[in-house]
């Protein structure tokens, strides 16, 4: 059976940057005409399942109402934790479950939850987070689409993706954690609200991507150095006064100057050794860990991220495909 799994986040969208900054909040019931229009889509090119993942809000379950589809929908058996252990939880599972595609609603956030257990099932994020390196603002209809074509093979999925990258945070020689985007050493103390915003508490990033046009902290890194998906580069900053200034939209709505003491570039398999200091990592825009004194911080550069499914090129391989194409009878 021809199975597709979506992970959708009732969070996402909605940390303290919406007060802060001038980000407006993603409203849950736009997730609902959006997961609508992503079944549309699925059943449109023969995907027989549909797999939610549950959720506090009941996304999939409004998403369901008054909509008439002939593909099955069911849920995950799984408990409800209400933060990113349901997105990393609901992604082992379709793992285990063998789907086809992932799709997931939300932010670089919730995207990194899933790549930490997906494997190498292919996901088609859609954005309807604060901070949206990863997943593209596309309608809904259109990412149901390229989901079902790779999901039933009808595109080689080789030519419609890619691996992304990925920063492997490690503590005392320990692993710890993985960031898509960027990790960062900030001053805060404390895991809090989590969001990272405030430009004053930056010490040190390292990058995977710095795509000109981002929103958040590797718009920072965007002005010094673009790097996209597919480079096999990274990027470390150290924030300060120094010779370089560059001017970053860090948050929907928030321009602001940031000094850059030192730069350089890093490459598939590099490690950046972080300075030994109290504070805070956010991983993809959000604090996650309390790091002390005299902690060894070491992060990686790899390509060990999940397979991203590019929409736009996968509905092109579609086309040449003859997908969307039937020759009437008699012609």
């Amino acid at each position: 059976m021809v199975n597709v799994g979506i992970v959708a986040n009732p969070a996402s969208g909605k940390d303290i940057r919406r007060l802060v900054a001038r980000s407006s909040v993603f409203d849950n019931n736009e997730k609902v005409n959006i997961l609508r229009r992503v079944l549309i889509g699925l059943e449109a090119v023969g995907v027989e399942q549909v797999i939610f993942m549950p959720d506090y809000y009941g996304l999939g379950e409004r998403a369901l109402n008054d909509l008439k589809l002939d593909l099955e929908v069911s849920f995950l058996p799984m408990p409800v934790w209400a933060d990113e252990r349901d997105s990393i939880e609901a992604a082992k599972r379709f793992r285990e479950l063998d789907v086809g595609c992932i799709v997931t609603l939300g932010g670089d956030g919730t995207n990194r939850a899933v790549a930490r257990t997906c494997g190498h099932v292919p996901l088609v994020p859609i954005s309807t987070g604060t901070n949206n390196v990863v997943p593209t603002m596309v309608e809904g209809t259109v990412a149901g689409l390229a989901a079902g074509l790779v999901a039933t093979g009808a595109v080689d999925i080789e030519k419609v993706s890619y691996v992304a990258k990925r920063l492997e945070v490690y503590l005392d020689g320990e692993f710890a954690d993985i960031a898509l985007v960027d990790v960062v050493l900030s001053t805060d103390l404390f895991i809090a609200s989590r969001a990272l915003w405030n430009p004053a508490q930056l010490q040190e990033i390292v990058l995977a991507r710095a795509q000109p046009g981002s929103i958040g902290i590797s718009s920072i890194g965007s002005c010094v150095h673009p790097i996209g998906p597919r480079d096999d580069q990274g990027l470390y900053l150290r924030v300060g006064d120094g010779t370089m200034r560059v001017l970053a939209p860090v948050a929907p709505g928030l321009i602001t100057h940031i000094g850059i003491q030192e730069s350089r570039l890093l490459h598939l398999g590099d490690e950046v050794q972080l300075t030994s200091r109290p504070g805070t990592l956010a991983l993809d825009g959000e604090r996650h860990i309390e790091v002390f004194p005299e902690q060894q911080i070491r992060v990686r550069l790899t390509r060990d991220g999940p397979r991203i499914v590019d929409v736009q090129a996968c509905l092109t391989e579609g086309v040449r495909n003859g997908v969307f194409a039937t020759t009437k009878v008699g012609c």
